[in-house]
């Protein structure tokens, strides 16, 4: 395999908090629609838009857990 010509760059910093944080709000929101659609909808996504609420809570408190926050 040959050698990169060039270095590669640098790793961007991100607040990961925040992105989890800006994704948890858009599921939250998903599923205050869902639930004012009510008996219209499959509840498999209401049950996908909890998950998607409640893993990233799970996921936060694993990031502060191991010193990543």
């Amino acid at each position: 395999m040959p050698a990169p010509t060039r270095p590669s760059p640098p790793p961007l910093k991100v607040d990961t908090v925040r992105v989890v944080l800006a994704g948890t709000a858009l599921w939250a929101i998903a599923l205050v629609v869902l639930l004012f659609l009510g008996d219209r909808v499959d509840p498999v996504w209401t049950w996908t838009c909890v998950a998607g609420v409640v893993l990233p809570g799970l996921g936060l408190l694993i990031m502060r857990w191991q010193g990543q926050r």
